[in-house]
């Protein structure tokens, strides 16, 4: 009888798997992790950026438009975006499972960049929408393609932290986004009412121009950057080229070994060789119950959770003006809640390993629930609708990272990116439905209706993945055979 050593090395594929499975350890190296993050940074600058910088955009591009109505023009540009991102991410994510992840990482930073250097040069409204698709698309595809390749690469104990610590960028994107769009896109107002620093007036009213002029700037960063990536292993492997695996996974082990002894290769962390990708990879998904299943529930889940998410990330400031806030105030009160972000990215690459994935979104529910309520109580009191705003976005975004591991860990290798495609991507329908169909309600309501209307669905989502299968710990192809 062969030993547990003989049998994984009589499949040599079996064999790299194995040896990726036992590293317990980041094994690229950490300068990856920069490389990566700089593009979800861009990403995640590029839906927030619209946030605060809007009322000057829709003022200067759509006539008749007034910080006090900008709110009605609000949902096309944010749904044309989505439009775009669910084209692009259904029609490129597919091509990351037949060419590879890294080359599609180039790529749709590449759409993403033009997109945003269009946005900065529009000459009116219609090319500033048709900026928004274009950009959509490229983030489509992108987000999708990034989740895939870092929990592929990273190791099998701690997918949801490197994928937390990856969404740290996001939320930094997230922060620069707001308020360099406070700085640029708001007159300058005493504090805590605005910024006294800030440069918008009618000397300087392309603040919003110079917003996307800086996001295509690091597109082109990050394009330049994301050269250096390896290929994912696993993907190779099902595309069969061993050799190649093996070249990135003994670098990723030379690099493990730094931190301890590495344990010896278990034949059954690989039992489930990834198979070839298919050439269609999305029938490959919908002809199978397993998955189809998986795609039905995380794609609710995604749907309504994202109404919540884009109703904030995409339209505070203008909710808050149309609910009679002042504008520049408005837009501290949502530059301030960014700090939440950042703050619930940094503390959650700590935690999020110690519980299984679908507990986080009702944990962030709930913390959305306090700080709309915070807001809605705080009257006048600036302070309590900082703290507010700090909840909110602490809150909404606490639970994004998590469940992109787990719909990533959904999905097998030959076809990850397009499950996480399928799921997520079109799942961003539900933030245009957010804003296009509960925005024109929100003005005829009270702050704590508005609010908690937007945030029942983060509710109804988090009661949904409670479905989901255990993920956490477990080996990928082992999850999604």
């Amino acid at each position: 009888m062969q030993s547990p050593k003989e049998e994984i090395a009589s499949s040599p594929g079996q064999l790299v798997i194995a040896r990726l499975e036992r590293l317990d350890v980041w094994s690229l190296s950490y300068v990856f992790i920069g490389i990566i993050g700089l593009g979800f940074l861009f990403t995640f600058y590029d839906i927030f950026d619209i946030n605060v910088s809007f009322i000057q955009t829709c003022v200067a591009l759509k006539p008749g438009c007034t910080p006090e109505t900008a709110l009605d023009a609000l949902p096309y540009p944010v749904v044309l975006n989505l439009a775009g991102y669910v084209v692009g991410t259904l029609v490129l994510s597919p091509y990351a499972d037949k060419v590879g992840r890294r080359n599609m990482l180039l790529i749709t930073m590449l759409i993403t960049g033009l997109g945003s250097l269009y946005n900065a040069l529009a000459p009116g409204y219609v090319n500033f929408n048709i900026a928004r698709i274009i950009t959509g698309i490229g983030i489509g595809a992108d987000l999708a393609i990034v989740n895939t390749y870092i929990n592929e690469v990273a190791p099998r104990r701690a997918r949801a932290k490197f994928t937390t610590i990856i969404f740290i960028m996001s939320a930094l994107g997230a922060f620069v986004g707001i308020w360099l769009g406070l700085i640029l896109t708001t007159p300058s107002t005493p504090w805590p009412l605005g910024l006294p620093f800030a440069v918008a007036g009618p000397g300087f009213d392309v603040g919003w121009r110079w917003m996307y002029g800086v996001g295509a700037l690091l597109a082109l960063v990050a394009i330049l950057l994301r050269v250096q990536l390896p290929e994912s292993p696993r993907w190779l492997i099902g595309q069969g080229r061993i050799q190649e695996a093996d070249e990135v996974v003994s670098g990723m082990e030379a690099r493990a070994i730094r931190h301890g002894t590495l344990r010896e290769p278990v034949l059954a962390e690989a039992a489930a060789l990834p198979r070839p990708p298919s050439k269609m990879p999305y029938r490959d998904l919908f002809t199978n119950p397993l998955y189809l299943r998986r795609i039905a529930l995380l794609f609710s889940i995604w749907f309504i959770g994202y109404i919540t998410v884009y109703s904030y990330a995409s339209g505070f400031t203008s909710i808050l003006t149309a609910l009679k806030f002042p504008p520049p105030e408005a837009g501290v009160i949502a530059a301030v809640g960014t700090i939440g972000f950042v703050a619930e990215a940094m503390v959650m690459s700590f935690l999020v390993e110690k519980l299984e994935r679908r507990f986080w979104l009702p944990i962030g529910a709930a913390v959305t629930i306090i700080g709309a309520v915070l807001i809605a109580v705080a009257g006048t009191t600036i302070t309590v609708s900082f703290i507010g705003a700090i909840l909110i976005f602490a809150g909404f975004n606490l639970w994004v990272s998590p469940t992109y591991a787990l719909t990533a860990e959904s999905f097998p290798t030959r076809a990850r990116t397009t499950g996480f495609a399928l799921v997520d991507g079109v799942g961003h329908i539900g933030g245009g439905i957010g804003v296009l169909v509960i925005a024109p309600f929100l003005p005829h309501m009270s702050v704590l209706g508005a609010f908690m209307l937007i945030t029942a669905f983060i509710v109804v989502a988090s009661i949904l993945v409670q479905f989901t299968p255990h993920t956490r710990n477990r080996p990928l192809d082992v999850i999604s055979p």
